[in-house]
């Protein structure tokens, strides 16, 4: 058995001497292009992330919906919301647009590990602040409904009742409902952020390590 074992480390030994030697430069070079190509998609996903639901605003019907904001008396409090949330996330993604065109220039490794540290902290602060902002929505229109003394006229067909369940608990079975929903949702949306941004995260600690061991 141990010769065996033997035989297989001396052949394995054999093989490694003809693997390809990589210097520190190209190992350098390997993680910086890997480093530059993570932040890139990181911009990319926040700019589609922006973008794309704008288009629902071409969709039948979706404009009227948007009325609901109205009819809950809370327009100036959601516009106000929603002005800040854009201003906001510009700003991110002109930070990412930064953070891509730092590391793309880079030529030294402390740098760039400087340069990754200050991106996975503008990736924390980026998704921590989306998730806030949409569970902060979703409760403004929780409490819009709350104090809305015409809650069930403005969800019903031509103000008319739809059902012979007593105004005051369906409002509350209304307002329960979408609180229920604003945590499920803001949930479901950390998920996904999780999916994107926590695996591109975790390749460029991956990609920080492998410097730190460069350097060590």
């Amino acid at each position: 058995m141990m010769d065996g074992l033997e035989l297989l480390k001396k052949d394995w030994q054999k093989k490694e001497e003809h693997l390809p030697k990589l210097s520190y430069n190209e190992l350098y070079t390997m993680i910086w292009k890997k480093s530059s190509s993570i932040v890139k998609w990181i911009l990319i996903i926040s700019i589609l992330e922006f973008t794309l639901p704008h288009l629902l605003y071409l969709l039948p019907g979706i404009t009227e919906s948007m009325n609901i904001y109205d009819k809950l008396g809370i327009k100036n409090i959601s516009s106000g919301l929603w002005v800040f949330s854009y201003l906001v996330v510009i700003y991110f993604i002109f930070q990412f647009y930064k953070r891509y065109k730092e590391i793309s220039i880079l030529d030294n490794s402390k740098e760039l590990m400087h340069k990754i540290i200050k991106t996975r902290k503008t990736i924390k602060y980026y998704v921590i602040f989306s998730l806030s902002m949409l569970f902060f929505t979703c409760m403004v229109i929780t409490v819009g409904m709350y104090l809305n003394d015409n809650l069930i006229e403005v969800f019903s067909q031509n103000g008319q009742k739809t059902t012979d369940i007593k105004p005051e608990k369906l409002k509350m079975i209304m307002v329960g409902g979408m609180a229920i929903f604003s945590v499920v949702f803001v949930a479901v949306m950390g998920g996904v952020y999780f999916l994107l941004y926590g695996l591109l995260l975790r390749k460029l600690n991956k990609n920080y390590k492998e410097l730190q061991q460069l350097e060590v």
